[in-house]
């Protein structure tokens, strides 16, 4: 075999070697089981990871309209049980919905119980993020009994409290960005170029801090329901005028009988101490804070995201057996 032979084949090895390594990575947390199920108005996909048996994790994504394509490093989670992934109805996989009448609190509360029912969820754990937070506390307010513990990332319990947290952030923003908002928002005029520039900048500081590429960005906008969101939310996260307007659960916090976890990014929009005053309200309820995160924290710092969850579950998983 002459040099330039041995070169290539000592390269195509490793390139081999390589691929059975990725491929075992991604082994680590398998899809055991992927489909759709029926729920009024259409069908939500739903996808489980991992083979763990402990408890399994359902994901509730933000939004609203969103969808579980943001969660995805959660999936590293899947190692210790089944970790649950859902679009729903008029997003992601899903099927998109123009029908306003589905697009309330209430319906997706009842569409997540048709989900539960689907998937024989007799005990979970719940996650919510965002919007998913707003969706998980009234679920649970209404079904509780297979809930057994609880995460809230970055939690919209009040949009009065979410609002007057925007409205802090924006007063950090250059004196012209400020402006742009006002104005804007003043004259309903939600696209103008004043305004989308303001959005990225918010964006950019707030929500999702870290660079991702543009294939990543490009999916996630394909698989987002804008419909679904200005209806129930509005125009931009800082600027609400859908039916969550006048949404307030502080009163119920006080109401949530299982182990919770709150997390907050270091820079979230949901602000960490407006969180940690959340967290006071809940009995049983602890607090983390991501460093180096904004609201998007499973993107902005993956790895101290999964640990505290992991962290949080066993520690849960424990005392249900105790």
């Amino acid at each position: 075999m002459d040099k330039c032979t041995f070169i290539k084949s000592n390269f195509l090895l490793i390139l081999i070697s390589l691929c059975f390594t990725f491929q075992n990575c991604y082994a680590s947390v398998p899809i055991i089981k992927e489909g759709f199920i029926n729920v009024k108005g259409g069908k939500v996909w739903y996808r489980i990871n991992g083979t763990g048996n402990k408890t399994p994790l359902l994901l509730l994504h933000g939004g609203p309209g969103s969808s579980s394509f943001n969660l995805d490093g959660l999936a590293d989670l899947g190692n210790d049980r089944p970790i649950i992934f859902i679009d729903q109805l008029g997003c992601g996989r899903s099927t998109r919905i123009t029908d306003t009448s589905l697009m309330t609190i209430q319906q997706y509360v009842e569409q997540l119980e048709q989900i539960r029912k689907a998937l024989h969820l007799n005990q979970f754990y719940l996650y919510g993020h965002s919007w998913g937070t707003m969706l998980g506390i009234d679920y649970y307010l209404k079904y509780p009994k297979a809930i057994k513990a609880i995460i809230f990332s970055s939690p919209c319990f009040s949009t009065k409290a979410w609002t007057n947290d925007a409205d802090t952030l924006i007063a950090t923003l250059p004196a012209d960005i400020q402006i742009a908002i006002r104005v804007n928002e003043k004259n309903k005029t939600y696209s103008n170029e004043s305004y989308q520039k303001a959005v990225t900048l918010y964006y950019k500081n707030f929500v999702k801090r870290s660079e991702v590429a543009k294939s990543r960005s490009d999916s996630a906008s394909k698989f987002f329901g804008a419909n679904v969101y200005e209806f129930m939310w509005g125009p931009s996260e800082f600027t609400a005028t859908g039916n969550l307007l006048k949404y307030d659960r502080l009163k119920e916090l006080s109401s949530i009988k299982v182990p919770t976890l709150l997390m907050a990014g270091e820079y979230d929009e949901a602000r960490p101490s407006t969180v940690k005053y959340f967290q006071s309200l809940i009995p049983n309820s602890e607090f983390k804070m991501i460093p180096n995160a904004g609201h998007a924290t499973i993107i902005d710092n993956k790895n101290e995201t999964n640990q505290t969850i992991r962290t949080f579950l066993l520690k849960v998983d424990t005392l249900y057996k105790k």
